[in-house]
């Protein structure tokens, strides 16, 4: 039974942002992309405040998945890496932290263009 609820909690956490992107695609100018910025700062931001880790241990992928969870491994690589390195590291730990999602991104993005045939909008 506690599996049904871990599912359920990420199912709330993530089903709520998505809620809120899509309430600021309808009720504000905002175009997709300024929102998902947005996302990633809100979680840099949630992350160095430390509420953000509270949030991902209740919604477990629900939280983690989304580009707010994106930006909180931004600032957890960047606080692990300035406390090891000193000021170099905030110059390199965000990008150390996440170079396994950004590959793998790259990578399937590669293998999805090579394998399908892009079709014209028109």
């Amino acid at each position: 039974m506690d599996v049904f609820w871990e599912y359920g909690r990420a199912f709330l956490c993530g089903g709520a942002l998505c809620l809120i992107g899509q309430v600021l695609i309808d009720r504000t100018k905002l175009t997709p992309a300024r929102i998902l910025v947005a996302y990633v700062v809100a979680g840099v931001v949630l992350g160095g405040l430390g509420v953000y880790p509270s949030i991902a241990q209740f919604g477990g992928a629900g939280a983690t998945v989304p580009l707010t969870g994106f930006g909180w491994l931004l600032a957890k690589g960047v606080a692990k890496a300035v406390a090891e390195q000193g000021v170099l590291g905030a110059l390199t730990g965000g990008v150390t932290a996440a170079a396994g999602g950004i590959t793998a991104a790259v990578f399937f993005g590669l293998l999805v263009a090579l394998l399908c045939k892009p079709k014209s909008k028109a």
